[in-house]
Formats: structure tokens, sequence, C-alpha cells
């Protein structure tokens, strides 16, 4: 918080009215940022600051002004991560009043309690799957221990978001009316722990530490916060929370860690007053729910005393005391919830209660969906056992009540979740058995899926991870554009990969999930929804040239030389601008069609100052003959009106080639209000002066793999030709050449034409080969991450020329210096995981007298206890015989690792099934440590 300004003129009158105080804050603090207050990681609405002192806006005012500054609040606690993110909970400096009563943490607003406990939700589209697996299991941990649901939002007024906020970790505390209330989760807090925090605050909980009477339980260490955080530690308002009977709980997910906004990791904030059970409680967990949280959400939400949420894939309950007979007055609720994707049978294998006309007095209830107000499937009584029930979706309600005083058994039942089965309804979403945790073996499910007739089937995928097969010959999603197995296969799916977005031809579609009895991952989400193509349309979606249809939407776009208009629906004539790229190229506005009349476009192109650039038109068309009157083109070195002419051109003959004086070059077309024609296309080349580059034959090759041929391949390459390629690849992959076919005038020395090839950046570096004739040269492969190829032909003979692929091999020695140099796992570092069957070594080497130190900036490989499946060994010398500095997977070494000698062997080994991110390393020489080879 250091160096925050504050408002240049104070906002607290001598002797405020708190009405009059927190209306101009809000309008002067906050204006419309209607979440600008926060007080640790709830956000707070204009309602929230009312219900304060005015002492206390004074603290929200001046946490407020410091928002455009600090975006994240600093927080040693490892247990808290929603408390680094700057935000802020409410709290009251409200002394205790003499009220002997407990009190829990928990909203006395009804307004904030959610009606029956429902809680509709929607997952911003910023997430992966991985995050959204999270959210969901979260979702889940609170739904097993009380009886809050949480359910895909549809058309429901109230409901919460999970998007990503600048406030980073932060949520309202329960039901806001005017809007949904965002649960916002930032970076490093999407992990479950957290998430169940977070999902705390949306329930109706306050943190544990701001209830009225903590400081019975806890003390503030105020020297050890953070200047600025003090706010973070404020006690509630005895009005503003709900006695629940409820003692202080320390083991509570909702409450602070010790040194949450400390100063210093090891300096505590907050710490117990007396031991339980003869030691200071920990606090802070983010683990589960406590049974302090527990039995609080069971009485904010009135939860029956008997029932349970039932999200196993099979199970059985029954009435109380079964088959010892029931009580009179009995109100028990179970909720039957499995995967997204499958079906609930329910089976009654016992039933004997009160029987009554229409089941009036004791019954059990079951209901197709969530809640009590889903569709009644059937109220049943008397000793006659129902026929088995099959839920329509992946839920069912059970309620049982009972008023007399008959003594009967009562009931029993079980459960089983099926997969697969004819899903008809217009959206919703599908996943593998016992999604997010892994599925199950042999399993076989399939889904028909069917939305309303005129429309087509849209498929999105949010998270995917099958066991990967080459052909998925294993476990695999099959889908097909149909209503059947017969239908047209659009693929089969499995490894750890998305697919693609699918769209169906028709209003059908199949999917089928199989699984053999071996290995098991986390399967897949999916939603599916009615589609309709906007572009078939008469009016196009409103589009002016062209419409592109896109799942769940559409965009407009424009022909080439147009561009949108900010409507995003009309197009207007595209031309100009400031280029600064080594090569590319420029068209008439318009261009292939006609260019439109009265366009005034301006190109200025500008390279490297000892550059030259080279324009050569391969298409011109305009009006004019001779005097370029009307429709021309102006070409000048420099990029000004008045700098020098090349030339004026107009009619159909290309002018040549135009190379500038200096390293800029302007382009001008006009056009006036008459004759149109096709207009002209053009492509410009940088480089020095002399070099390839002018003759649009210089290449710069940045893909891990490729071709490379020789001009005009495969016919005949041109006289008097010289070709540069320069390749680099990713640090720690030297670059390979194989030859495909070789043909080029063949003498004794390659004296004539010839493909020379260096090992490095330029002709500088060691030659490794000339090569000509006709047979095809071993594969070439540089000692490092670059190779330069420079192909040469004289001016008699010629021939086909030359093809090859480059691609990288992993491994060799490198130079340690004392400029950091960079290594990558694989080639494709970044954009891809590191391959499976990957043996690679690298021997780093310093100059005599000094170590080699080794700088791990990112590690993420498959964990394993022993690292026996994928691992990354360091060893203290030239190969593996040297004493090992240690092998390491998952998250991986200490930061830095030093040798002891004058080299490090680097050796990486994958397995053929899972891969990571791979590692990142920095290496430099250094002189050698006298102490320990790594250092955290």
């Amino acid at each position: 918080s250091e160096g925050v300004t504050q408002p240049p003129t104070p906002l607290l009158p001598e002797s405020p009215s708190l009405l009059d105080f927190l209306q101009r804050f809000w309008e002067k603090i906050l204006g419309d940022d209607r979440e600008a207050a926060f007080l640790g990681d709830i956000a707070l609405d204009e309602e929230d600051l009312r219900a304060f002192q005015a002492q206390q806006a004074v603290d929200l005012r001046q946490r407020a002004t410091q928002r455009a500054s600090i975006k994240t609040a600093g927080n040693s606690s490892a247990f808290d991560c929603q408390s680094t993110r700057g935000q802020l909970q409410r709290r009251s400096r409200g002394r205790w009043r003499g009220r002997s009563r407990s009190r829990r943490a928990a909203t006395s607003r009804p307004e904030r309690v959610w009606p029956d406990g429902v809680i509709p939700f929607v997952i911003g589209g910023n997430f992966t799957g991985d995050q959204r697996a999270v959210f969901r299991q979260a979702m889940r941990h609170w739904e097993k221990h009380t009886c809050v649901t949480f359910l895909e939002r549809t058309d429901e007024d109230s409901y919460i978001v999970f998007t990503y906020r600048p406030c980073g970790c932060c949520s309202y505390v329960g039901r806001r009316g005017g809007g949904p209330p965002a649960i916002s989760i930032g970076k490093n807090c999407d992990k479950f722990g957290i998430v169940v925090h977070e999902l705390g605050h949306v329930i109706g909980f306050w943190h544990e530490h701001t209830r009225p009477d903590r400081d019975r339980h806890v003390s503030i260490v105020r020297e050890n916060i953070q200047p600025g955080q003090e706010y973070n530690f404020l006690k509630m308002e005895l009005q503003e929370v709900e006695s629940l009977g409820e003692t202080y709980d320390f083991d509570s997910i909702m409450h602070y860690a010790r040194n949450t906004f400390s100063r210093g990791i090891f300096l505590d904030t907050i710490v117990p007053k007396y031991e339980v059970n003869g030691v200071k409680p920990p606090i802070g967990q983010r683990t589960r729910l406590s049974k302090g949280d527990i039995a609080q959400a069971r009485k904010l939400y009135k939860c029956p005393a008997c029932g349970e949420t039932l999200q196993d894939s099979t199970g059985n309950f029954s009435s109380p005391e079964y088959p010892n007979g029931y009580s009179a007055h009995m109100h028990c609720v179970w909720r039957i919830s499995v995967t997204p994707g499958e079906k609930i049978i329910l089976n009654f294998t016992s039933m004997d209660l009160y029987r009554s006309r229409l089941c009036w007095y004791d019954y059990v209830e079951v209901r197709d969906g969530f809640w009590r107000k889903a569709p009644l499937r059937g109220r049943f009584c008397g000793g006659k056992l129902p026929e088995p029930i099959v839920s329509t979706d992946s839920r069912l309600w059970v309620e049982f009540r009972s008023s007399s005083n008959w003594v009967g058994k009562g009931f029993f039942a079980v459960y089983e979740a099926i997969c697969g089965g004819d899903v008809k309804k217009d959206n919703g979403h599908i996943q593998s058995p016992n999604y997010p945790d892994d599925y199950r073996p042999s399993k076989v499910c399939v889904w028909r899926i069917q939305v309303s007739e005129g429309f087509h089937v849209g498929l999105t995928f949010q998270s995917f991870e099958i066991e990967r097969h080459d052909s998925c010959a294993y476990d695999y999603l099959e889908v097909r554009d149909g209503h059947s197995e017969s239908s047209a296969l659009i693929g089969r799916y499995c490894g750890y990969e998305k697919p693609d977005d699918i769209k169906s031809t028709s209003s059908r579609l199949w999917l089928k999930f199989v699984s053999d009895g071996s290995i098991n991952k986390a399967g897949f989400a999916v939603n599916f929804f009615k589609e309709v193509d906007e572009c078939s349309r008469p009016n196009r979606g409103g589009c002016e040239q062209r419409c592109l249809n896109t799942l769940g939407s559409y965009k407009c776009s424009c022909d080439p030389g147009y561009e949108l208009a900010p409507d995003k629906r009309r197009c207007e004539a595209a031309c100009g601008g400031f280029l600064t790229k080594l090569n590319g190229s420029i068209t008439s506005p318009g261009w292939p069609k006609e260019y439109p009349p009265n366009k005034n476009c301006i190109w200025q192109l500008v390279a490297p100052t000892q550059y030259r650039i080279s324009l050569q038109f391969d298409f011109f068309e305009t009006e004019g003959n001779d005097v370029c009157k009307y429709d021309f083109v102006e070409v000048r070195s420099g990029l000004t009106a008045d700098s020098k002419l090349h030339g004026k051109f107009c009619g159909s003959e290309k002018p040549e080639v135009i190379t500038s004086q200096y390293n800029n070059m302007r382009v001008e077309f006009k056009s006036d209000n008459t004759v149109s024609k096709k207009g002209f296309k053009a492509h410009f080349f940088s480089g020095n002066p002399d070099s390839p580059a002018l003759t649009g034959c210089d290449h710069k090759v940045t893909s891990t793999s490729g071709t490379i041929t020789s001009p005009n391949w495969p016919d005949k390459y041109p006289s008097k030709k010289e070709c540069t390629w320069a390749i680099s690849s990713t640090p720690g992959h030297r670059v390979k050449l194989t030859f495909v076919e070789m043909d080029i005038e063949s003498q004794p020395e390659c004296a004539y034409d010839h493909l020379e090839v260096y090992d490095g950046r330029d002709t500088k570096a060691p030659a490794l080969g000339r090569f000509c004739g006709s047979k095809k040269p071993e594969p070439v492969l540089a000692t490092g991450s670059r190779m330069f190829l420079r192909f040469y032909s004289d001016n008699s003979v010629q021939r086909k020329g030359f093809q090859a692929s480059h691609s990288t091999e992993c491994g060799g020695q490198v130079r340690a210096e004392v400029k950091t140099k960079d290594l990558y796992s694989h080639a494709q570092f970044g954009d891809n995981n590191y391959p499976g069957g990957v043996d690679c070594e690298w021997v780093i080497v310093a100059e005599e007298g000094y170590g080699v130190e080794l700088v791990f900036q990112t590690f993420e490989v498959e964990e394993e206890t022993d690292c026996g499946y994928d691992y990354m060994e360091l060893f203290d010398g030239y190969d593996s015989t040297a004493p090992r500095l240690g092998r390491y997977c998952g998250s991986g070494p200490p930061e830095e690792v030093y040798s002891a000698g004058d080299s490090v062997l680097v050796k990486f080994h994958s397995d053929d099934t899972i891969t990571k991110k791979g590692f990142h390393l920095r290496y430099t020489s250094t002189k050698f440590q006298d102490t320990l080879h790594s250092r955290k």
C-alpha cells in the first residue's frame, strides 16, 4: 500500500450524517463500480456499505482509493489464497454488548438466503476444463454435506457467475438482488479448498474471525499486519450475524490462517487464545468443510433432521429405524445426484407404511428433479411395492413424512446410476460416468440426443481426458451424425486434447463412450444445445458481404480489401497503413474485385536502417494509359509526398521491380469518381542491398519441422540465383536436415551450382558440407539450434534442384558462459506437452575453473512417488557414472542447482502414456560453490 495517493479533498465532514456520508462516499469514490469496495475476499454492494458506522466507512474509503494501485494484497498464508487478492470482507468495530449468546458469522438477512437452498450457476468461458472440474467438485462437496443444491442456470433471475474479476478471488455474501453476484476465481485460487471457501460466502457466511465474540477466542496481533490491511480484521455488528447455536469454530474453512496478511511468513496475525485437547488449535484449513461448517449450513437452510445427499453410483436408504418402525412426525429428504448424462433407477425393495386415502398421512414421495417442486413421479404408502422409477435426468428428490402413530417397518430403497439413453431437450450437459473423478472400467454408454426439429445439435467440449491410443482402441468417445450406430461417423476421440466443436447436419446426434477394464482417466464433459444456421436465413444475419456461421452464433466478414464497419455488419474499403514487417503484400481496396471510386490509400513501408525495400507487382490494372491523370499508383523512396519519385503508374502493364534508395518507401493509390478497374496486387521484401532478400529468395525458418526446396521445385531452378534459409529451433534442440531428393549440376568440387550447409546462424559458422550432383547426401545434424543453408546457381546448366526436410533432435553438448542461456525439454515447449517415449541427454560444460549453475523457470513432469515414469535426472559430470544430483518429477528440483565440477549431465525420460508441460531451465557458468549442490 506504500506510495498510494489519497484523495485531494476530504470526504468526511466535521459532523457527518451517516446516510449523507455514505452517499457521498459511494458517488465520489466508487462511481458506477458497484463492486469497488471489498473486505477480505468479499465484495460489498451499496446496501452492505450502508450497514456500517462512519468510522468503518472511512476505512473502506481509504481502501477504495487504493484499488487503482493495489490489485492484490500480499499474504504469507499458504492456506488462504483468496486473502491474497486485495479484496475486502465487511466487518465492524462494533463492541460486544453484553450478550452471552454465541454467534456464528452467518448472514442475518433473510433475503440473502437462497430460496429452497437452490443456487443456479453459470461458469464463464475463460476457464479450462480442469478448473471447471474443480468448481463442480467444490459444489458437490457442499451438496453432499448440506441440503443446498447447485444447478446450471436456465432462466432464473438470481444466480451466481464463476468469472475472473480484478479482485482476484472474491464473492458476495449470500443471494444478491438486482443481478447475478460474481464469484471471482483468480490466478492461483482455482484450488478445491479455496473454491469451497468462496462458495461458503455465496451460501451466506462471513469469515469466522469476524464474529462479534471473536475476542474471547482469538487474539489479533496488529503489529504483524501488513500496513493498510488492518481493516481485514474488523468485527461484525451483532445485528449483522445470526446466532445459530454454534460455538466458535477454529476448524472452519471460513477461518483465516495464522499468518494471513502478515508482514512476514513466520509472523502471526491471528492466534487462538486457549488450547483444545492440550494444544493450540490449527486455523485456516482449506481442505474440507468442518463439522461446524456443516451444522451451520444445515441450520441456516433448515435442512430436514434426517436424510442426506447421495452421490455414489449405487446406494441405498431407508426410513429411520427401519425395520423396527418409524416415529410420528418424521420428515426426511434424500437427494440423489449422479453425473450429468446418467439416469437413476430407483427400486423400493420393502414398503410398510400406514395406508390412507391419497397417502395423506404417512408417505414417501419421489420427484423427478432436484427439489420439492420437481415433477411428481409418485406418492406411496401401504404395503404395495412401487414399480421401478427411472429419472429423466441425473437427480431425484425423495421425501418421507409421517404423521400417524401407526407402527410399520417403514421402507427400504436401492438406486443405481445408468449411463446413456435418449436425451430429448434443446440444451444440457453430458459427462462420463463419475466425472470429474476417474471414469469406471468396463463401461459402455450410448446417448441419443435430439433437439427441436429445424435445428442442428451443437456440441462443445469443456474437458477431455481419455486413455490415449493411436487408434483409440481402448477407451474412446465416438460421435455420429444421426441417431444410430450406422449414422455417419464424425469422429472417435481419445487422449488429452479437447476435440473441436461439433455440429450435426440434422436435429440428432449419437454419442458412445467405451472404457475397457484397465486404465481410467478423468473422462469428458460436454455441453449440447440446439444450433441454427443464421447465415442460411434470407438476410444472412444482416451481413453485407460474407456471413460465417459459428457454433452458437455467427459473425460477419468482408471480401479481401474490405473491413468491417463499426456496426460489425457493413463492409467498407480498407487500404493504406504503416508497415514495419520485413515482407508482406499490399492490394488495391476491394481486390480482387474492382476498386471503389474516390479512394486515396497510402502505405508507408519502413525497414531497419541498413536495409532496402523492393516492391514487385504481381498484377496491375487501373484506369488510364500514358498520362496517369485519373487513377494511378505512385511509388517514392521516403515517407512524404515530396520524397524521391520512382514512378507514377497506370494502365495494364506491370511495373518493373522497384527498390528503394533508403530504408523506407511510400506507395500511394488514388482513384477518381468514374471508371474502376481490378486494381493491383504487389508484394514487398526487405534486406541488405546485395542480399538475396531483394530477389525474394531468403527465408527465415522457425518451425520445428518442415520442407525446404530449391526455387521452382520440382521444375528446374533458374540461373544466376542465390537463396538462403536461416533455420532456428528451440534452445537445447539440434537442427537436422534430411535430403529427400537431389539433382544439382555435378562437378567434383561443386564449384558451379551447389548447396552449402553451415553449423550456425550464417556463412561465418563452420561448414557442414557443400553438395551437388544426383546422389542423395546423408542427413546433416547441427551441433546447436541453428543451421544456415545457401543455394547458388551460375548462368549455365540448370537441373531439378533439391528437396529436404528439417526437424529437430534433442540433446547434445552445450557450453555454459557468463551470459545466461536457455534449455527446453522439447522443441514445442509452450505449445504442446512433451511427447511420449523420449530419451534425451544434454552435457552442459563450463570453462575450466568454473562450475555450472542451473535455474529452473518451469518444471511440470508426470508425478510418481519414485519418479519411475517420466523424470529428469542430473549428474555432476559428463556422463551417468558421475555422482547423481537427483531424479526429479512432479513439481521438480529446487530453483537453483550447482555443479561441483565443470559439467552437468541432464537426462530427460518420458514413457508412452501421460505427458505434461515439461521444463525450462537457464544455465550459466559460475565460480565453484563451497556449499551444497542446490539452494531453495
